[in-house]
């Protein structure tokens, strides 16, 4: 049988070089929480539990991550305290008695939000039930890392740690990650064992590996060779280098797939300010232009093209659509669509609820909110459509808005198919536009028109002949 799994991960770090007011755990990496990150495999795991050890901003730790937790994760996540931080040893200490004692745990850190969940499948297989399995990984500068003591049989004997460490130590290039899997009944005895007696006068957790040697407990190395799979975060330039290698590797991930992208290096993929996690799936042949950021679920079809420097969030993008530059998609819940062959932008709005149909057209400076664009409608200037049917065919004039707040409530209006809608209108909700129907330029519209009428309304034009501008008096 397949041992429980429970999950420790250390969060209680202060992150002094973050200089932040909020934890390091905290900070994001591609719009998550970097503690969300590694909590995020313990679903994938289908762990039992995670226990997060938090200290330094322990309120506001628990409090952000219990709140972007769903609740069919499928684990039970609990918090303990580490108060005062006397090192990963007695952090370690403080979880234990929140875990069940019959599994295994894997043990994690906070800031190390990029390990895979098969990589550490691959641990735990390592381990077994019986064993003690260290994530390692050469590296060519091993500076400030506990380095993997083997034995002339290759036997992992001990850590140790880069300030404990002799010369000859400190020459090997295999690290321990910071991460191990380890039967929770062996775990609990060898952690009532640890003392401080080291240069740091800390209860270091590696200390137990030497412990397990000494009981007959095998330790086994399960190496990898993605060093980006344990790194971790300690300042603002780490996790700046971390999120652009990320990307990378989703850009790549893209490419491999028939994405093309004009450049590599300047897509971004993030989860959303409301936590949808980022999701992006493309057809065949989509190209992407430069300086893209996508967050929350975005589908894009076959041959779709971005242009440069697009936000788009939450939407769907059909088959041959054309998104021109700086156009701002956000769907947010409701979600956003664009139809097959649309075209949108350059500098185009489209908020929760625009639905475009097939060979729409949405161009500059127009925005779209809550509101159904038939096959073939036009907006292609300067207007704002909000809570708003808009039938086939139909052409909005630039400078044209749907007026659909009357304060306290929202109205929406109907423009049937093949309308036209002149220049600087305003179509006052509730109200309805016949089909086949002209509303003339500069017309404030407040009753419903029947079909094929042209409407106008607005002042009767007045010339006077000969008029004189009054002239500016002199200055005294």
């Amino acid at each position: 049988m397949t041992a429980q799994l429970d999950l420790i991960i250390m969060a209680a770090g202060k992150g002094t070089r973050m200089k932040s007011r909020y934890p390091k755990v905290l900070q994001k990496l591609a719009g998550r929480a970097l503690l969300q990150h590694v909590l995020d495999q313990a679903a994938q795991l289908q762990a039992r539990s995670a226990v997060v050890v938090t200290g330094h901003g322990a309120a506001q730790v628990e409090a952000a991550i219990a709140g972007a937790q769903s609740a069919t994760a499928g684990f039970d996540l609990k918090f303990v305290r580490q108060e005062p931080q006397l090192g990963t040893g007695h952090a370690v200490q403080q979880a234990v008695p929140a875990l069940a004692g019959d599994g295994v745990a894997i043990v994690l850190s906070g800031d190390v939000p990029l390990t895979q969940a098969d990589t550490l499948q691959g641990l735990l297989d390592a381990a077994g039930q019986d064993k003690m399995a260290l994530l390692t990984v050469t590296m060519d500068d091993p500076t400030g890392y506990g380095r993997i003591v083997r034995n002339a049989a290759g036997t992992v004997q001990r850590i140790v740690e880069q300030k404990d460490a002799s010369e000859a130590e400190r020459a090997i290039t295999e690290i321990y990650s910071g991460i191990m899997a380890v039967p929770v009944k062996h775990l609990t005895q060898w952690l009532s064992r640890l003392n401080n007696d080291n240069a740091q006068g800390e209860y270091y957790l590696t200390d137990i590996v030497a412990m397990a040697v000494a009981d007959g407990v095998p330790v086994v190395g399960h190496r990898i060779s993605d060093v980006l799979q344990v790194a971790g975060v300690n300042s603002p330039l780490q996790l700046a280098e971390l999120e652009r290698a990320h990307q990378l590797r989703v850009a790549k991930a893209l490419m491999e797939q028939g994405v093309r992208l004009a450049d590599p290096a300047r897509l971004d993929l993030r989860d959303d300010v409301r936590g949808a996690k980022a999701d992006l799936r493309c057809g065949q042949d989509v190209d992407i232009d430069v300086g893209c950021i996508f967050t929350g679920k975005v589908e894009i079809g076959d041959g779709a093209q971005i242009g440069a420097y697009c936000h788009i969030s939450n939407a769907r993008i059909a088959a041959g659509a054309v998104i021109h530059p700086f156009t701002h998609i956000d769907g947010e819940q409701a979600g956003a669509s664009v139809g097959e062959g649309a075209l949108i932008g350059p500098f185009a709005r489209l908020r929760p609820g625009a639905q475009l149909g097939r060979e729409v057209h949405i161009g500059n400076f127009v925005e779209v909110k809550n509101s159904t664009l038939a096959d073939g409608a036009k907006a292609n200037h300067l207007a704002y459509l909000g809570d708003a049917t808009v039938g086939e065919r139909v052409n909005y004039g630039a400078g044209s808005i749907t007026a659909n707040y009357d304060g306290a409530n929202k109205h929406r209006t109907v423009i049937e198919a093949d309308v036209h809608i002149g220049s600087n209108c305003v179509l006052v909700a509730p109200v309805t536009i016949g089909a086949g129907g002209t509303v003339g330029g500069g017309s404030t519209i407040t009753k419903s028109t029947e079909p094929g009428a042209l409407s106008v309304a607005r002042g009767k034009q007045i010339s006077i002949s000969n008029w004189t501008r009054p002239a500016k008096q002199p200055k005294a």
